[in-house]
């Protein structure tokens, strides 16, 4: 049956609207942004990187470095290829490794293509840098410094190169196992460190108690040390042989006997103690040398209250002295001692005459007595003849 021709086409009419309205709307899906993050029907995909490893200065990593990489895209067009996508680890120190995913779909199977690329260039230095010592000088005497010192270190590296390296600087405390530390840190931040071990003594040794005893025509210089003193210098001025000073000893002893001296002359020593790190300490002791006649040293001035004791060197063979003391070309006192000494008094008795030490200069002369007291046998020559000066 025949149906009504208008009707009909009103009917058609819809029916074209809806499946216009339908294609459009599958044209709209068709080209439509996919949802968050994950590319849209016909993009190209999304890539993106996950890097695993430790990351240090500078943009260097300090470890191994794993790359995983993420593709995303619209469901209905997966990758229909992929470069260089796989995870990959590195594992040697490098200068600069790149590494690159590319990946591309297809559809609609025409060329030109549509690629998607991510890449990044990885540093990795692993490796700490090699560590120097740098002293600024060598041991100042036998293996010891004896001064502050200052150490610098530096370094070494072949990848990423040295960022900086520190310095120290030594003063004390006195030690034979003494230790500076320093580090160098390179640009990825690895970091190495060393040490630098010394010996420090910059203590000088003691020398004390410094002291001269009278000889004839001689010194005996006695000293005491610590226990760091490994050497002992004796110097003289005047010297010997008209040199203007000498050395005159040099060992480990206590004391040294000094010859050779002329009488009433005065003498400088310097004692200097030398410990093995050649630190130096010194003492100096002014001395008058005497002939036989030991004390007072020639020309030594007194006071009338203290008055000296006489003191002379032993003769061979004597069994007494004759002491006499001279004042303005006057004998004003004889005495004959056993010993080799006579203390002088403030007031004394010579031949009937009381006598008074009273300023001016005296003289003194002793001889030698042998044998019996009563038989009066001399030696033919004093042993020497001195003088000392008193003062009010």
């Amino acid at each position: 049956m025949a149906g009504n021709p208008r009707l009909l086409r009103r009917r058609d009419r819809r029916r074209f609207r809806r499946s216009a309205f339908l294609c459009a709307l599958a044209g709209m899906l068709l080209l439509a942004p996919g949802a968050a993050g994950v590319p849209g029907p016909g993009d190209p995909p999304a890539i993106s990187l996950t890097v695993f490893g430790t990351l240090g200065t500078n943009g260097w990593y300090r470890t191994n470095v794993t790359v995983n990489w993420k593709i995303e895209y619209h469901p209905d067009w997966p990758p229909l290829e992929t470069i260089g996508c796989e995870a990959k680890t590195l594992t040697a120190d490098t200068l600069g490794t790149p590494l690159e995913c590319k990946a591309r779909n297809d559809p609609f199977a025409t060329p030109p293509y549509v690629w998607s690329s991510q890449g990044k260039t990885f540093r990795i230095d692993k490796t700490a840098p090699a560590v120097a010592v740098v002293p600024e000088r060598g041991p100042d005497a036998n293996g010891w410094y004896n001064r502050p010192l200052t150490v610098a270190f530096t370094g070494t590296d072949a990848t990423s190169q040295i960022s900086n390296c520190t310095s120290a600087r030594y003063a004390g405390p006195d030690n034979a196992g003494a230790l500076i530390s320093g580090t160098c840190t390179d640009n990825a931040g690895n970091q190495a460190s060393i040490s630098f071990p010394f010996k420090y003594d910059a203590t000088p040794p003691s020398v004390v108690a410094v002291t001269a005893a009278h000889g004839n025509r001689s010194a005996q210089i006695s000293w005491r040390k610590s226990t760091d003193t490994k050497l002992v210098e004796v110097f003289r001025t005047p010297g010997r042989n008209g040199q203007g000073e000498s050395g005159i000893y040099r060992g480990s002893a206590n004391g040294f006997r000094d010859t050779g001296l002329v009488v009433g002359r005065n003498y400088e020593y310097r004692v200097i103690g030398v410990d093995e790190a050649e630190n130096r300490a010194e003492q100096k002791l002014n001395f008058v040398a005497t002939g036989a006649l030991l004390n007072p040293t020639p020309g030594l001035r007194i006071t009338m209250k203290t008055p000296p004791t006489l003191v002379w060197a032993r003769a061979k063979g004597a069994s007494y002295y004759n002491v006499q003391l001279i004042r303005a070309g006057r004998k004003v006192l004889s005495a004959w001692p056993a010993q080799t000494s006579f203390q002088l008094r403030r007031t004394w008795l010579y031949r009937g005459r009381r006598y008074r030490l009273q300023p001016g200069v005296y003289r003194w002369y002793v001889w030698p007595g042998y044998g019996r007291f009563s038989a009066a046998r001399y030696a033919p020559r004093p042993l020497g003849s001195s003088s000392f000066v008193v003062t009010k």
